[in-house]
């Protein structure tokens, strides 16, 4: 069985694009997507209508539960510009998403199963962010009983496998590779590099194995388009794939 996953797209509908091509490609049984959709400065709305037409397992993101709010005028500038370009019927397919969800023997979520804004494989102290520890991800998770975890939020690429045998990755951002984080200190979370990343699990046997992949395509639409509309740090996210400290 080999199984897609994708998250954080971020509205970069480009970027979605290249990946859709890259895992059809490669083939795969089934895709996921970790939520965090539409939100940003890009093209929310042609995202969403292209993920709507894909036959994906899709939960939400901390930034769909956000866009979904009723007082716009409190919403951050991303979910604001999403919330404006969506149309109603999108909003509903958005609602309708599950915070989690299941497939055969994997477990998907956007955060930690407690939180959609908690970092999971990452770890943030006053000195900025760090890989976890398999301990800290095995007490973050509890007593969630998967052979593979799949999880998204951070943007960071990585695989880690418990001592309990359990398989946690995170495939990274499909559209965006850096962002500025200020809790619960000030931290920058970045790929290092400008290409679109998704994870593909494939069981032998049994076995799960991650394979993390990056896919390169041109991101100088997204970048100018972010410009226009005075997104900064998302100009240098999208070219660069890492932002100053």
């Amino acid at each position: 069985m080999r199984i897609a996953a994708l998250s954080d797209v971020h509205g970069n509908l480009h970027a979605l694009q290249a990946v859709l091509a890259d895992l059809r490609r490669r083939g795969c049984d089934a895709i996921v997507n970790l939520g965090d959709i539409a939100s940003g400065p890009l093209w929310p709305a042609e995202t969403v209508a292209l993920l709507m037409g894909t036959p994906a397992l899709t939960i939400r993101g901390n930034h769909e539960r956000q866009l979904l709010g009723d007082d716009v005028a409190a919403m951050g500038e991303s979910d604001r510009f999403a919330h404006a370009a969506l149309t109603p019927d999108q909003l509903a397919w958005i609602a309708a998403l599950p915070a989690q969800a299941r497939l055969d023997e994997v477990h998907l979520l956007h955060g930690t199963p407690g939180s959609d804004v908690g970092y999971l494989m990452e770890r943030v102290e006053p000195g900025g962010s760090r890989a976890a520890r398999a301990d800290e991800v095995a007490a973050a998770l509890g007593d969630i009983e998967a052979h593979v975890v799949l999880c998204g939020h951070t943007h960071v690429p990585r695989v880690l496998r418990l001592d309990d045998g359990r398989l946690c990755v995170n495939p990274g951002s499909v559209g965006l590779q850096a962002f500025r984080g200020r809790q619960p200190w000030p931290h920058v979370m970045q790929s290092g590099t400008p290409a679109a990343r998704y994870a593909m699990l494939q069981r032998d046997s049994g076995n799960w194995r991650a394979e993390l992949l990056a896919v390169d395509y041109d991101p100088s639409p997204a970048a100018g388009l972010a410009q226009e509309r005075g997104c900064d740090e998302w100009v240098q996210a999208l070219r660069n794939g890492r932002l100053p400290a």
